[in-house]
């Protein structure tokens, strides 16, 4: 693929950011559908899809949107589906109900799982053969409720309040890039404030994670990075060369700051483990609802959208996609 754009480049730039505009040499959008998430499910939103069958026809929508890359995490059959769980037998059959439906969209698991998962268990999902995973590199301290789950729904019959702290220490994000290292999997590395670029400096140094980096940046989260474009742009000033921005805005927060991303040539990361919302009071139909929305903006604002094969050649991912 000839390639009339720039994968990375220096985003403090002025200078630089005016001619990629100016000759249309933004790169193509990747965007990043994550469909449910570790913490709340249909009780929150009844589309929120759960169940393996679920995830996996949620998955094709928005590959058929235009997903090139789906962020995965699964639930505990044994608890109704209604809490996190890290098991590499479940991340698999979820992985190969995707790929069934998706035969190249590029398969992320998450390492992050749930805010009061062990670390052996969150490293499950790197055994599952997915592509990429998310690589958590700061500690948050953690608030929140898991909301009473009425039926038909199970798993849950009272608000369950939650405080902790989600652990993720130099030598945590060295073991996750190590094990990710060695299976062949390309790590997300998702911040939630401006000193985990030492923890992301840390890994580079050892050589631990390859170029191009692909760095999340989580905003809006509790105790993580404010949601403000003005953060988001600060973000850059400490950026190693060859990294590459992904734009993770939470709850009402998602759209102006992945439209802001666009507008910078960074990608974005949109679905309904961020946000369960398509507008005040109105909740998303399904994650596909929320990917042509991302797409629509993208195109008016002048950003091809990458397919798969384009992301993977940018990310520095196989060409061939992993088989299960």
């Amino acid at each position: 693929m000839s390639k009339p754009y720039k994968v990375t480049w220096d985003y403090s730039s002025p200078r630089e950011y005016l001619r990629l505009h100016e000759k249309f040499e933004m790169p193509p959008l990747i965007i990043t559908c994550a469909i449910t998430g570790g913490w709340q499910g249909k009780e929150a939103n009844p589309n929120i899809p759960e169940t393996p069958e679920e995830q996996a026809k949620a998955t094709f929508e928005a590959y058929e949107a235009g997903a090139s890359i789906v962020h995965v995490h699964v639930r505990d059959p044994k608890k109704g589906y209604a809490e996190p769980i890290g098991s590499k037998e479940i991340f698999y059959d979820v992985n190969k109900r995707i790929r069934e439906l998706c035969p190249d969209i590029i398969i992320a698991n998450t390492t992050g799982v749930g805010p009061l998962t062990p670390i052996e268990e969150r490293l499950q999902a790197v055994y599952a053969n997915p592509e990429m995973c998310s690589l958590n590199m700061g500690t948050l301290c953690m608030r929140g409720v898991y909301k009473a789950r009425k039926p038909p729904l199970t798993g849950r019959d009272q608000d369950m309040h939650v405080e902790s702290v989600f652990k993720n220490t130099y030598s945590d994000t060295e073991r996750f890039a190590k094990e990710m290292l060695e299976h062949n999997v390309k790590p997300e590395m998702e911040t939630f404030g401006d000193g985990n670029w030492y923890l992301i400096d840390n890994l580079i140094e050892k050589q631990l994670v390859k170029p191009p980096y692909w760095v999340c940046l989580v905003l809006g989260m509790p105790s993580a990075t404010p949601p403000t474009p003005w953060h988001l742009l600060n973000q850059t000033a400490y950026a190693p060369p060859n990294t590459m921005f992904n734009i993770i805005g939470v709850g009402v927060h998602q759209v102006p700051l992945t439209t802001f991303a666009m507008i910078l040539g960074m990608h974005v990361r949109v679905g309904m483990e961020d946000n369960i919302y398509y507008a005040r009071g109105v909740k998303a139909k399904s994650n596909a609802e929320l990917v042509e929305r991302a797409v629509r903006i993208a195109k008016e604002l002048n950003r091809p959208i990458a397919t798969p094969t384009e992301a993977r050649e940018m990310l520095g991912i196989s060409k061939t996609p992993t088989k299960y």
